[in-house]
């Protein structure tokens, strides 16, 4: 079933066992992060973040294109400083809707992704991309540096890989990007619906509590000293066990049956 995600057509949501998919759908465009797309993405994203029978996402797109990033047509008919500002403030907001959301995102790759199209997928939690899939910082050949996808890229990669993107705006393929670590997985172009289901279906699988905390605890510690990051995981370790889910997954593995989430 596929149904609006929001009050315009630029983003669809199909509904899985445990998971769903958004669809950028807006192929002319190379959909291209105009306001109004990341309206639509922000919108949905907002209402699966309260949806506890949703325990993943997968990011997806229509057309040959994953995302070309900023609507350059759109920036370029914008004089005013405060607007600009604006723009930028709110896909910084939609990037980090996708790391705060509860659930998992998987970034579901064919084609291009550039720019703030490659901080799309940088800000996902996975990403599946598809072997001819590529990706670019490439802000530098317009005289406008990838600076704000400069932030999520450079918490994916290492510096000097990143630095390279950013600085010459080549494209780097598939294989390239997950030997980087800014993909997780790669397959051939006619695994990737196929092989992103099963990702997700998998993790939907899993105690939605526990992946949850999880996903907060993973982006909490990772910017803390080692001493703080380990007295942190702690905690959340010592309120996980105190959970349902934990207790019944440890009783179940223990007696060496399947368990019943209740995912709480």
């Amino acid at each position: 079933m596929t149904i609006p995600a929001s009050t315009t057509d630029l983003v669809t949501r199909q509904d899985h066992d445990g998971y769903v998919t958004l669809t950028m759908a807006n192929p002319s465009r190379n959909n291209a992060l105009s306001a109004a797309m990341m309206t639509s993405l922000q919108n949905a994203f907002d209402q699966v973040a309260s949806e506890k029978d949703v325990r993943c996402v997968i990011l997806a797109a229509e057309g040959p294109v994953f995302c070309a990033g900023h609507d350059l047509k759109e920036m370029n008919g914008i004089s005013n400083c405060d607007q600009h500002a604006s723009l930028f403030a709110q896909c910084s907001k939609l990037m980090m809707r996708i790391v705060s959301l509860p659930q998992p995102v998987i970034a579901r790759v064919r084609g291009m992704a550039t720019a703030a199209g490659c901080q799309l997928v940088a800000s996902c939690d996975l990403a599946v991309a598809a072997s001819t899939s590529k990706f670019a910082t490439p802000g530098v050949n317009i005289g406008l540096f990838c600076s704000t996808p400069m932030v999520a890229l450079s918490r994916n990669i290492a510096r000097k890989h990143a630095m390279r993107m950013l600085l010459t705006g080549d494209p780097i393929n598939a294989e390239a990007a997950f030997a980087m670590g800014l993909v997780s997985d790669v397959v051939g172009d006619d695994e990737l619906e196929s092989h992103t289901d099963a990702l997700a279906a998998g993790i939907a699988a899993r105690s939605g509590m526990t992946v949850q905390m999880g996903k907060q605890a993973f982006y909490r510690q990772i910017e803390m000293p080692l001493a703080d990051a380990y007295g942190f995981a702690s905690d959340v370790m010592t309120a996980n066990m105190q959970k349902h889910d934990a207790q019944e997954g440890i009783g179940a593995f223990v007696e060496k049956r399947h368990p019943t989430w209740r995912h709480e």
